[in-house]
């Protein structure tokens, strides 16, 4: 904002400089007593003046561009960010769709397990080569910048108190920053 007040301002002292100027050669060609040579440092001043306006509408607008396409950027950026985990995770997705054929054909159950568990391990191994890593809290002290108690039960044993007994909803890590708070019961 401050800058648009000081371009204003400095366009607004530029238009008056040029009117200045228009004024007293205006005031220079009506008085006969006028020199050659002042003339033609009127014409100096006014062609000076000019290149400077121009000058500054050329810079005025290179920055304007400037800004439009970083803002363009920004959204193209923010758009397709989530791009290549969506793209990876297409794969499990068309596991999933066979896995769910072969259940309603399926005589044993057992093949069935084993392809669901492998489908899981692979969602697993997708994530965490994106960053995402699953927190240990059974049995870790509890810790409020990781933990969300959800409830307090009478500990089974001393050294139990203050410590997370169950966990109700597992807490991950995103690059090492918390994603989603494990959700854990707490001895007391």
């Amino acid at each position: 904002m401050a800058e648009n007040t000081q371009e204003n301002q400095q366009e607004q002292n530029i238009q008056e400089n040029i009117e200045d100027v228009n004024t007293s050669a205006d005031a220079n060609e009506n008085s006969n007593s006028e020199t050659a040579s002042e003339e033609s440092e009127i014409e100096k001043l006014k062609n000076d003046l000019s290149e400077a306006n121009d000058k500054y509408l050329r810079l005025y607008a290179e920055f304007d561009n400037y800004k439009r396409r970083t803002a363009k950027e920004r959204i193209d950026f923010l758009q397709t960010a989530g791009k290549d985990v969506i793209v990876s995770l297409l794969a499990i997705l068309d596991d999933f769709e066979r896995a769910e054929k072969a259940i309603e054909s399926a005589q044993e159950l057992t093949p069935v397990k084993e392809g669901v568990e492998l489908i899981h391990q692979k969602l697993k191994s997708i994530l965490s080569q994106k960053g995402l890593k699953a927190m240990e809290s059974l049995g870790e002290q509890f810790d409020a910048e990781i933990h969300e108690a959800v409830t307090n039960i009478p500990a089974p044993s001393d050294d139990m108190k203050g410590k997370v007994i169950d966990e109700l909803e597992k807490g991950y890590y995103l690059n090492d920053k918390v994603i989603r708070y494990a959700k854990v019961v707490v001895g007391a």
